[in-house]
């Protein structure tokens, strides 16, 4: 692309997941190559504004600690760059006819980066781990159709379900999924990874840097191209973007577009990705005021969520509802109010008899994503005009990890994954099931049917009509105040050759990234 310049990474519907049929086997994935001419070596330095939070990757939540963690890990399954679900660790799968079982068979040569050889025990012992409570996987909801897990040979797996279930070999392929040699610990892996993935650990210094070293024996075919990758903390993106310049980063991933407008305007090559996550203010229906759906409604009537994409992201991105994946997205307009409504928002407050007021705290991430702080002071402006007062509490990064996934909040202004597929996206949240249930703050028995529904249909069009049901009670209950999804910004230096940015922020194609 040419220097200094934006490019859109593909149209929207390349990133359409075709799920009917979903649990039919696979056999064969495609990986980009490296561009031609492109030598291998080198040490690729990634410039980030985070140090990851954990390098255990069943409780990773935090984006710089997943993206790490994708590196040096496998799944069974994985995403291509156009989010379909390909071949991972498990070379194919195959449903049995009743929906009710699902083999698959695995790669055969697989090392774990201590030289110990993959096999079915340690897919088996890794999924019955994250099906255990007592382990607090962040991905246990995605296996709630699994009732047990057999390993019948070395290079076989059997899930026995419930049903079917046409979201599981997309959830599979998400880090969260990671597949663990058998024994290995939480305390152990915390401070050396031990995993099938393109990279290995080769150091780690607090709050400044992390160094993967290239794993020659990484079953992928070709291997990595960069000798090494190092994700280097620099706190601010603009600091990021004054690095690259002076020659010691080579990548970025930006969220502000004023910095990479910025970055743009000179050497640097930037690309413009749009995602499937989604900027929200999280409201935790368990807490005080926030138990009146009411006052939840009063929230939502109170916020112009153009004006917040415009006034913290440029404009750049659009307004959205709950399910941002294209094959099964959320109609902004279909809720109770998909306009400022600051009439409507009084009588909410009224009907709930708080029409002097309320206050919400509210936890605000700096330093996880770029336009976290002035989302969150729109955000209070505007609900301000709504007797509504935003108590907004700033953390960093790992605090504010940590408070969220305590649930210790009565709002959070928060940026969130999105995924391909619906149940993996908000199974976990919504489901009173769901691990992270807690954090949602909401479930219902309507809820509850209607995700059972969507995981045990595979005809496409009757799952898009579940979710859309399953977006209508979200926003009719005003669970969370869904805003907008926005754009990545790939920010690479001359040399620079293999990378493709993909629409669920992975970071997945470093391992296809070489640099001159």
């Amino acid at each position: 692309m040419p220097r200094g310049s934006f490019s859109a990474i593909g149209a929207a519907a390349a990133l359409t997941v075709a799920l009917t049929g979903a649990l039919t086997g696979c056999s064969s994935s495609s990986q980009p190559a490296a561009g031609a001419g492109a030598q291998s070596g080198g040490t690729l330095v990634v410039g980030v504004t985070s140090d990851p939070d954990t390098l255990f990757p069943w409780k990773a939540t935090q984006f710089q600690a997943v993206n790490v963690l994708q590196n040096l890990y496998g799944t069974l399954t994985e995403f291509d760059k156009d989010l379909n679900v390909v071949p991972g660790l498990a070379e194919s799968w195959q449903a049995s006819g009743d929906g009710k079982k699902l083999t698959l068979k695995l790669r055969q040569g697989v090392t774990f980066s201590d030289g110990s050889a993959f096999d079915s025990q340690d897919a088996k012992w890794s999924l019955d781990q994250i099906m255990d409570e007592k382990t607090a996987a962040v991905a246990r909801a995605s296996l709630s159709s699994v009732k047990s897990v057999e390993a019948p040979d070395p290079a076989t797996v059997v899930l026995d379900l419930t049903g079917p279930d046409a979201a599981l070999p997309a959830n599979l392929a998400t880090v969260n999924m990671a597949m663990l040699s058998s024994g290995d610990t939480e305390a152990k892996l915390s401070t050396d990874p031990n995993g099938t993935g393109p990279f290995t650990l080769r150091n780690r210094q607090a709050s400044q840097s992390i160094t993967l070293a290239r794993n020659d024996k990484y079953w992928g075919g070709e291997k990595p191209k960069a000798s090494a990758i190092e994700f280097r903390v620099i706190p601010d993106e603009s600091s990021i973007v004054a690095a690259m310049q002076s020659g010691n980063v080579q990548l970025a991933v930006f969220n502000d577009p004023l910095v990479a407008q910025t970055a743009a305007a000179g050497t640097i090559n930037v690309a413009k990705t749009p995602q499937l996550n989604y900027h929200v203010l999280q409201l935790n229906a368990q807490h005080g005021d926030l138990k009146d759906v009411n006052v939840r409604l009063a929230i939502q009537c109170a916020i112009d969520r153009k004006q917040v994409l415009d006034t913290a992201a440029l404009g750049e991105g659009e307004v959205t509802g709950p399910i941002t994946a294209p094959a099964f997205k959320s109609d902004p307009q279909q809720r109770p109010c998909p306009g400022r409504d600051l009439a409507k928002a009084a009588g909410y407050l009224a009907k709930a008899g708080k029409a002097g007021g309320v206050t919400v705290k509210t936890i605000v991430s700096q330093g996880e994503y770029a336009t976290s702080v002035n989302e969150a002071q729109n955000l209070k402006a505007q609900l301000a005009e709504a007797k509504i007062n935003l108590e907004l509490e700033v953390l960093e990064s790992g605090a504010f990890v940590d408070r969220w996934g305590a649930a210790d909040f009565d709002a959070a202004v928060a940026l969130n994954g999105g995924r391909p597929d619906p149940d993996g996206s908000y199974g976990r949240y919504f489901t009173s099931k769901g691990n992270f249930n807690k954090v949602a703050g909401y479930s219902s028995p309507e809820l509850d049917k209607l995700f059972a529904e969507g995981k045990a249909t595979t005809d496409q069009a009757a799952r898009k009509a579940i979710y859309d049901k399953v977006s209508a009670q979200l926003e009719d209950n005003a669970v969370w105040i869904w805003l907008f999804s926005g754009y990545t910004y790939t920010a690479t230096t001359a040399g620079v050759q293999g990378f493709v940015p993909m629409a669920n922020g992975s970071l997945q194609y470093l391992r296809t990234t070489s640099v001159g």
